[in-house]
């Protein structure tokens, strides 16, 4: 098959460089990106939401802190508790890593629990 006069083969990537250098596209694919990530987000309104999202039980994550149905339940509808505390829960349902995100002046921060929590591990492990 033989191109038409006057085209010539422009690589994806090229093109897509050419496109986003107009800076209102830029803008507009960078606000697209942001409201996909926004959507993507979960936003947990209790503990129980995370716990569920772990796929566990009251009595399963009771098992992993070595209490009873009854603690978790109790933590679960608790209104105020301590960050080591709610750090334990959280790695007791799955979670990976725990951190409160909080927004300071348009800035970002993110408060890494486990850090709280295991202070002198973590800084073995930087060491």
């Amino acid at each position: 098959m033989t191109e038409p006069q006057g085209s010539s083969f422009v690589r994806g990537n090229e093109h897509l460089d050419r496109i986003l250098s107009d800076p209102d596209i830029a803008a507009g694919v960078a606000q697209a990106h942001e409201a996909a990530e926004e959507m993507d987000r979960t936003y947990a309104m209790n503990l129980a939401m995370i716990r569920k999202a772990g796929r566990m039980t009251q009595v399963e994550v009771a098992k992993k802190l070595g209490v009873g149905q009854g603690v978790v339940s109790r933590l679960e509808n608790c209104g105020d508790m301590l960050l080591s505390t709610l750090f334990d829960y959280l790695m007791a349902t799955g979670a990976e890593s725990a951190g409160i995100v909080v927004t300071v002046r348009g800035r970002r921060i993110e408060l890494d629990l486990g850090r709280l929590r295991h202070p002198h591990t973590e800084q073995r492990r930087s060491a």
